[in-house]
């Protein structure tokens, strides 16, 4: 005898059976039984007679039967009269054996990759993707970003060389000071006199070039996160037409930053002039504490304005609102990176003209006691040396610094906007499969 169910009669409509009728094994096989329902027995194979459902170990006879069979019922299952259990129901956040996955299937399996044309992913950055972006911009369009910083570095580094060349080096009055510990108000003037007509010029050629860098270099890195490429040329007629607002969007936060600062500082120094000392010494102290945080507050509150001015066409006072707009409720967040920026360019700045001015003081014959202690020479070679240290210097942090401050814009748009949306139409991908715009892990 063969042990396992023969297969059901797929076009078969049982009549009424008698509950009590049961196949017996001495029937002849020639002979029809009388049927039977469903669940009571099962139809053995040609030759072979039917077997007693209590027979079959595991079976357990039903009463209840079901309506009447279609005529296209496909054929049942090798397995059993009854069919294998369904399987249990998953547990939550599972789907049950053999369902299709919902859409929790996301979080099983990771969501799909962002769509990423250009430098960056298009979804909410984290800190290590803005950094990777700004240097990957330069790597990537190193031809325009190298050269627009290389170029701009010239231009500022040539201005206060001259400048430092023409009223530093044979400065009598600052050997007078040295010589004199009690100088006169003219001699103060006179030696100071020198020193900040240098500095000044060097300032405004740094704020000059430092401004027309940040406006290209904004260009470059727009085009950097499409994946599209920008040509020196196509970098400055772009950026041209608001160079002039750039130029007093940057003045302006200086000075409201400097002023934050200097109006902490003005009720301490007028006690001061007022002859308290004491009272005067320790609210300067304090003023200088609390003018320097408000500046602080005020530098990450409007250091979105500039690739706003410039990605936005807006003018210096909508950029300034559109910064307080995207900085609010994140102000830590983008000034934690804003001064991991900083270090980094700062590190960078110093690993090169540190070697450079060193070079240069080797070179005049000066020795490292002349170079701490600040009494060099200021010849024409050292400060050409010096000079160049700056140019490389400022030729690789320029394309970080503002290469870093036009991507954490763009995230910031991303996150409260939905930019990513928009700059996928715009580099012609499909942004379907991207997760949704929102917070993202720093």
């Amino acid at each position: 005898m063969n042990d396992s169910p023969g297969w059901a009669s797929p076009g078969s409509s049982p009549s009424e059976p008698s509950k009590g009728a049961e196949g017996s094994p001495a029937d002849d096989a020639s002979r029809t039984p009388p049927p039977e329902p469903p669940g009571a027995g099962r139809q053995g194979r040609p030759g072979e007679q039917p077997e007693r459902p209590d027979a079959q170990p595991g079976r357990v006879p039903g009463n209840v039967q079901p309506g009447k069979w279609s005529a296209e019922q496909p054929p049942a299952s090798a397995g059993g009269g009854w069919g294998a259990a369904p399987p249990p129901p998953g547990g939550p956040g599972h789907p049950a054996p053999g369902q299709p996955p919902g859409w929790g299937a996301w979080n099983q399996w990771g969501r799909p990759p962002a769509a990423k044309p250009g430098v960056i992913p298009l979804r909410p950055l984290g800190v290590g993707e803005i950094l990777d972006g700004a240097v990957s911009t330069a790597r990537a369009h190193w031809r325009t970003a190298l050269g627009v910083a290389l170029g701009v570095a010239v231009l500022v580094q040539l201005a206060s060389t001259v400048a430092n060349g023409i009223w530093l080096r044979g400065n009598d009055g600052v050997e007078t000071l040295q010589n004199n510990p009690q100088p006169s108000t003219d001699e103060l003037l006179d030696a100071m006199s020198a020193s900040f007509s240098s500095a000044g010029i060097t300032l405004l050629a740094t704020l000059v070039g430092t401004v027309i860098a940040t406006a290209m270099l904004t260009i470059v890195v727009s085009r950097a996160v499409l994946g599209r490429t920008v040509t020196m040329s196509e970098a400055w007629r772009e950026s041209r037409p608001q160079l002039g607002r750039m130029l007093g969007l940057t003045v302006l936060v200086m000075l409201i930053v400097t002023g934050s600062v200097l109006a902490g500082t003005l009720p301490g120094i007028v006690l001061l002039a007022a002859g308290a000392t004491v009272a005067g010494s320790g609210l300067l102290l304090l003023g200088m504490i609390g003018g320097a945080a408000c500046g602080i507050w005020l530098w990450i509150r409007y250091c979105l304005a500039a690739p706003a001015l410039m990605l936005e066409r807006q003018g210096v006072t909508t950029a300034l609102r559109r910064s307080a707009k995207l900085v609010r409720n994140s102000w830590w967040r983008i000034f934690g990176i804003q001064i991991l920026a900083w270090l980094l360019v700062q590190i960078v700045s110093l690993i090169v003209q540190i070697p450079s001015s060193v070079l240069a003081s080797v070179i005049e014959g000066d020795g490292l006691s002349d170079v701490l202690s600040g009494s060099l020479t200021f010849s024409w070679t050292y400060l050409i040396i010096v000079g160049i240290g700056g140019v490389l210097a400022m030729t690789v942090t320029l394309p970080l610094s503002a290469g870093i401050t036009a991507l954490l814009y763009m995230d910031q748009r991303i996150r409260r906007e939905a930019l990513d949306l928009e700059l996928a139409r715009a580099a012609g991908v499909d942004a379907s499969s991207s997760p949704p715009s929102g917070p993202a892990g720093s």
